[in-house]
């Protein structure tokens, strides 16, 4: 059995040392969507910390690098120190890896549930197309990117127009409502085909849903094979036993 395990966790190790530089280059690429999401949308998001499991992913894509080149390295040739660093960089990983899935796990259900009062607030307070309000310029930003219109819907802007003491018969909606292939839109609510129908709510929801979901399973997949390669490494420290070290006689100091 001996004759076929240390090859074979030889040639597993090198794959995973490749698999492992892929799996950097998927963290880092969800680490940079969270961030990027933040950044874009921080005025609905309330806690910065909404950025911590981002920039542990990144963290952790950069510590893979080194980690992916030290497995093909001993996949090729042992060396006692080596697989220690390996060994010991893999522990680290672990741990940044099991905290950035967990954060992201609990952020994206906190963070879903704040979205609506947050949300709610800034649509309630927005003062125009044109305003240089910091919350309405994040109303007018999320409805062109998002291609939205409303909290819920583009009702919602009929329904705020209607609670004002005093309103116009022609209710609009923000311009930033209006859909692009139609240049002379004004927003206004009677000509709802030519305005974004969804609302901003569900799909902000879903973009963090999506991106959260994306680091979890990252974390919880390169997890997995950070655990077959230390499987893999500690097959090959076995096999190897230290050849380097001995007891020496006290009478060689006398």
């Amino acid at each position: 059995m001996e004759s076929w395990v240390r090859p074979l966790a030889r040639v597993l190790l090198a794959l995973l040392g490749l698999i492992l530089w892929g799996a950097a280059a998927a963290l880092v690429f969800g680490g940079a969507f969270v961030i990027l999401t933040y950044k874009n949308y921080k005025s609905f998001f309330g806690d910065c910390f909404l950025l911590v499991p981002g920039w542990l992913a990144i963290v952790s894509a950069f510590l893979l690098l080194p980690t992916g080149a030290l497995a093909i390295c001993i996949s090729t040739r042992n060396s006692r120190y080596q697989q220690g660093t390996f060994m010991y960089l893999l522990l680290v990983l672990l741990c940044l890896e099991a905290s950035s899935a967990v954060l992201a796990h609990v952020y994206s259900d906190r963070m879903s549930s704040e979205l609506n009062c947050t949300m709610g607030l800034l649509f309630h307070q927005y003062n125009g197309t044109y305003s240089h309000h910091l919350g309405s310029r994040a109303v007018d930003v999320i409805q062109r990117q998002l291609q939205c219109c409303g909290v819920h819907n583009y009702t919602d802007w009929a329904e705020a127009a209607a609670s004002q003491p005093v309103h116009t018969g022609n209710i609009r909606a923000p311009e930033s409502c209006c859909k692009e292939t139609y240049s002379e839109c004004t927003g206004d609510v009677r000509q709802s085909e030519q305005l974004y129908h969804g609302g901003c709510l569900r799909k902000l929801g879903y973009r963090l849903q999506f991106v959260m979901g994306y680091v979890f399973w990252c974390c919880i997949v390169v997890g997995f094979l950070e655990m077959l390669a230390a499987i893999s490494n500690g097959i090959l420290m076995k096999h190897r036993p230290f050849q380097d070290f001995r007891i020496l006689d006290s009478a060689t100091f006398s």
